[in-house]
């Protein structure tokens, strides 16, 4: 999951961009990954002038205008060098085929998740309005945190954030931004501990699903509060558009399992993930039982004696 590097994002084999390398013939056949891993030598505070250079180097060697899909990995030491999203955004005339963007594809090796610095990234929505796709890893809770303000995007397909937790504030404004388009939204909520502090009231307006119409695959994962989640999304309206529910990765138990189960009917869901769970076997079974037709993934169960003894997959 985030043990690895990607090897695909947006359906292309992602490749390593290698300034000493020949290119690909077709630039639009893979997604390119710009990565500078830090040497010991950084700057607090700033960008990463070896990852600008890389960056630059990209931008010279490769055609951007046929670059389709794009997957930042390192860019010098994350939890000191801040992101290079200003060079980003100043080469957005230049990438006018972008459809496709990762920000942070970091392993715990180069930086833990709730290290890697982050910024508000609306300016990033604003400069590529053709975006499809934008997955974000990592958010430092202390210093720098991962932002959004509230945008209208048209075209954006599939958000996600990816963290150790996900601050109140970046949850509530992911719920007034206007996405007409968007059917794929993936929050890892994470703990208080590393930031994570939204509540199901934060969640309230991404529930009522009034500004995402089109919204059919919604993940609420890596969830401390994953049982709290599922006893708001009993009656919550997006859940009756929805094709997959996804709970995954998250301290999800019983009275979650048994919330979801008294709540407004699933059996419409094509998929209803619960990977990294603490259900108890007769809930598990119920579960499978009263879902026929549903695929209910309950794989990594994990026996706890109390809720205590409860942790969500990804924090540090």
């Amino acid at each position: 999951m985030i043990g690895r590097h990607r090897t695909e994002f947006a359906g292309l084999p992602v490749h390593e961009f290698d300034p000493e390398a020949t290119p690909p013939a077709d630039p639009s056949a893979v997604a390119w990954r710009i990565a500078f891993e830090h040497d010991g030598d950084w700057d607090e505070d700033l960008p990463s002038p070896a990852f600008a250079q890389r960056f630059e180097q990209f931008l010279d060697t490769v055609d951007p205008a046929s670059v389709t899909a794009l997957v930042l990995g390192s860019w010098g030491y994350a939890a000191f060098n801040t992101p290079p999203y200003a060079q980003l955004c100043a080469a957005a005339d230049r990438l006018t085929g972008l459809r496709a963007l990762f920000l942070g594809d970091m392993m715990s090796e180069e930086c833990e998740i709730s290290w890697i610095r982050q910024e508000d990234v609306a300016p990033v929505l604003e400069a590529y309005p053709a975006l499809e796709v934008l997955r974000v890893r990592g958010s430092e809770p202390h210093k720098a945190p991962v932002r959004l303000r509230p945008v209208r995007h048209g075209l954006l397909r599939e958000l996600a954030f990816e963290s150790g937790g996900l601050s109140a504030e970046l949850v509530r404004a992911v719920g007034e931004c206007d996405l007409p388009a968007l059917t794929h939204l993936e929050l890892w909520l994470g703990t208080d501990n590393y930031g994570g502090n939204a509540t199901v009231e934060d969640l309230a307006p991404i529930l009522a699903g009034t500004r995402l119409p089109a919204l059919t695959y919604l993940g609420l994962r890596d969830a401390e509060i994953a049982d709290q989640v599922a006893a708001a999304l009993a009656g919550a309206p997006v859940v009756a558009r929805l094709h997959t529910l996804d709970l995954s990765l998250g301290m999800f138990g019983d009275r979650g399992a048994a919330a979801l189960l008294a709540g407004q009917p699933l059996t419409h869901l094509r998929r209803l993930d619960l990977n990294h769970h603490f259900v108890t076997d007769d809930l598990a079974a119920r579960l499978v039982a009263e879902l026929p037709g549903v695929d209910v993934d309950l794989t990594e169960g994990i026996d706890a004696d109390d809720e205590d003894e409860y942790y969500v997959a990804v924090a540090e």
